[in-house]
């Protein structure tokens, strides 16, 4: 039998079409209980690869031969050899192209929508670590918002659709991500934002983001900042043509964010309900929430993309109806997840204190991001 290649572009469709899957994944069990590539109708079955070093019989009965069978492993190598063992058995197998260091890189562009004033809003999704950046055209114009730090794919999206880059802009100051978008502005000339009050300890030039409002392609397409602190000090949201919410790591669709990643939990835990009781309850209830994450596969839309009304989320979100603020206290503060993997290493990047090497980089972005308090 033939083993086959899985590309993570081919495996994203996969998730999007709601696709059955069963998943061999050859990582150890730690790493596979951290973190996994997840899917509305994917099974799974971790076994890891130094077990399977004497053959796969044990586990042959365990693999069905029904099914589309993927076989993961960190980097790609291990994969291929557990393939080509399940192959040697008569089973039809793909391994993932680049293992779980290319499902971790992968983006998708998603479009979420047209705009009133004339353009287009697009939604990337990392669906590997659940990261969401965006792209706002108009008139030949964008402007690109919490790039990652695989800046090529916002720049061969736009030579795609003849548009250039003209803003880049970060939502605050991330900690769980390295941020593309110094590096993006620097290539397309662009001007980088930044909030001021995120932005301290930085060892670079930035525009301050402040309650800004921008205009795109002298269209009637605006970018308005609306300071949303709670997340970090600096933390602020855009309300894009009046349609559009970018929450940054505020507000998500099942979650709220968590205020601890800059130590400061117990500082900012009054900033975040003020952000979400009373900056957002004062907007209006028909704007579309865009967060900058997602925790789970069950958060994508139809499409693929992370989206939902803020009047909505205000029913169903159990971070916002939350009457008691001690009770909201002990939410934010006694159940937090465990911090982002390299996090500190990581705000140091974005500060422009740390340069590391690109394999640096992929090493300490490894793992689900960890932004969010359900």
């Amino acid at each position: 039998m033939a083993v086959y290649i899985l590309t993570a572009k081919e495996l994203t469709q996969k998730i999007f079409n709601k696709e059955p899957l069963f998943i061999l994944d050859v990582r150890n069990e730690n790493d596979f209980k951290d973190w996994k590539i997840e899917g509305h109708y994917f099974e799974y079955l971790n076994v890891p690869y130094f077990d399977l070093l004497d053959g796969i019989e044990e586990i042959l009965e365990e693999i069905p031969s029904y099914k589309e069978v993927l076989v993961v492993c960190a980097k790609e190598g291990s994969s291929i050899m557990v393939a080509d063992m399940l192959s040697e058995a008569g089973r039809t197998v793909s391994y993932l192209k680049g293992g779980m260091r290319a499902w971790s890189e992968h983006v998708e562009p998603v479009k979420v929508g047209d705009l009133k004033g004339g353009g287009e809003i697009y939604q990337f999704v990392r669906i590997g670590k659940g990261c969401l950046s965006y792209m706002v055209v108009a008139n030949r114009e964008a402007v690109v918002i919490d790039a990652t730090r695989m800046t090529d794919i916002y720049v061969d999206f736009t030579e795609k659709i003849g548009a250039t880059i003209a803003h880049v802009f970060d939502t605050h100051l991330h900690a769980d991500h390295i941020s593309g978008g110094r590096s993006l502005a620097e290539e397309t000339k662009a001007t980088y934002w930044l909030p001021r009050k995120d932005a301290k300890e930085v060892e670079f030039d930035y525009k301050p983001l402040e309650e800004t409002v921008i205009t795109i392609g002298n269209t009637d397409v605006s970018i308005q900042a609306l300071y949303s602190p709670g997340h970090t000090i600096g933390s602020t949201s855009f309300i894009i043509d009046k349609q559009y919410l970018l929450s940054g790591d505020i507000l998500f669709i099942d979650s709220i964010g968590r205020p601890d990643l800059a130590g400061m939990a117990e500082d900012w835990i009054s900033d975040l309900r003020e952000t979400l009781y009373k900056r957002y309850k004062e907007l209006w209830d028909e704007l579309i929430v865009l967060p900058a994450h997602f925790m789970m596969i069950d958060e994508l839309n139809e499409d693929g993309s992370v989206a939902k009304l803020l009047s909505t989320l205000f029913a169903e979100n159990h971070g916002l109806n939350i009457e008691d603020e001690r009770e909201f206290k002990h939410l934010v503060t006694d159940y937090l997840p465990p911090q982002p993997h390299a996090y500190q290493e990581i705000r140091e990047t974005n500060m422009g204190k740390r340069n590391p090497d690109e394999e640096k980089q992929r090493e300490m972005e490894i793992g689900p991001n960890r932004c969010a308090i359900r």
